[in-house]
């Protein structure tokens, strides 16, 4: 018996726990995916729910930031690219939060989590866009470190949640593309523009770096999240894999990371870089970054403006399902 085949034995009574559980397990070591409507623990559904609304909610906050600078755009290419890439951004939170449903929560539910902070989202995006080399940074750097945390989810032990990151990494690929391109075009302008392009970069790469969440020794989840599949890597692998990566690319576009400490290590094969500022990581999750605030009362205000939308696009359906059950019936 696997966790996709809980039949009711001869005895006409069905598997107990610890069989399901064992199917479960055996699916796992397998490294088989996990499907709604398989037997799971209940403290794999929690994490799950949890990990994918808050993957979910980053990409609905993530939006502001950027979204910020799309009236502002120099021209109108880079306009049509920024509001692309904002739209992309909106349907990866659809997606997740449709993977999500599938575990026993509705949407209603995982924003209301949201704006009353009962769920949490990624800190990067507590951090502010100043100057419009922003846009390409996050592009670049933000995005990048998504690259790197979501390629190993599409192979997560969760099916609809690999299936959803399959399509997300795609775009994400495409959208770091878009800010390395940004940034390599204001390099080769003037003075001024470098200047804004390194400065933007001093100002994103250690938020950048604590992205991954903290040292995997300070790290709770991720121990039971690797033994059940969800996560591929731990936070630590993570974030040396995007540091290595960025190393290269930051000596092509010509700007400086911002960390002394940042040599390559020829024992280790990979560079060694400093560690950020815990303390002001746990600050930003817990509420107190530079916009955290500001975030929130955007998203609940946004969420409040659109009810009567989603008022009418109840009655609206519900007027459909009737017309159809008094055609049936006649």
């Amino acid at each position: 018996m696997t966790a996709q085949t809980q039949e009711t034995r001869p005895d006409g009574e069905g598997p107990d726990e610890a069989e399901l559980l064992a199917a479960f397990d055996a699916t796992i070591a397998r490294h088989d995916r996990i499907e709604p409507r398989d037997w799971m623990p209940e403290k794999y559904r929690s994490t799950l729910v949890r990990q994918i609304a808050q993957h979910a909610h980053s990409e609905i906050i993530g939006m502001q930031p950027e979204g910020n600078w799309i009236t502002r755009a120099p021209s109108l290419r880079r306009k049509a690219i920024l509001l692309a890439k904002v739209q992309d951004e909106a349907g990866h939170g659809l997606y997740l939060y449709s993977a999500c449903e599938t575990l026993g929560v509705s949407r209603q539910e995982l924003t209301l989590k949201l704006v009353e902070g009962r769920q949490k989202y990624s800190s990067i995006f507590n951090y502010p866009t100043l100057s419009y080399a922003d846009v390409g940074t996050i592009g670049w750097l933000v995005d990048g470190a998504a690259i790197c945390n979501q390629v190993p989810l599409c192979r997560t032990s969760y099916g609809p949640y690999g299936r959803a990151m399959i399509r997300v990494c795609k775009e994400e690929s495409f959208h770091q593309r878009q800010g390395f391109e940004l940034l390599s075009t204001m390099m080769r302008g003037t003075d001024e523009q470098r200047a804004m392009v390194q400065e933007s970069v001093d100002r994103f790469w250690w938020p950048a770096l604590m992205m991954f969440g903290p040292p995997d020794d300070d790290s709770p989840n991720t121990e039971q999240s690797m033994a059940w599949g969800i996560k591929r890597d731990t936070n630590d692998e993570l974030r040396q894999k995007f540091v290595d990566m960025s190393v290269p690319q930051a000596e092509a576009l010509g700007v400086t990371l911002p960390d002394d400490g940042l040599v390559w290590n020829a024992e280790r094969g990979h560079h060694d870089f400093s560690q950020p500022d815990w303390d002001e990581f746990y600050a930003v999750v817990k509420g107190s970054g530079p916009c955290n605030a500001q975030r929130i009362a955007h998203r609940r205000r946004a969420h409040e403006d659109g009810a009567w939308v989603r008022d009418a696009a109840t009655a609206f359906a519900r007027r459909q399902q009737e017309t159809v059950q008094r055609g049936s019936a006649s």
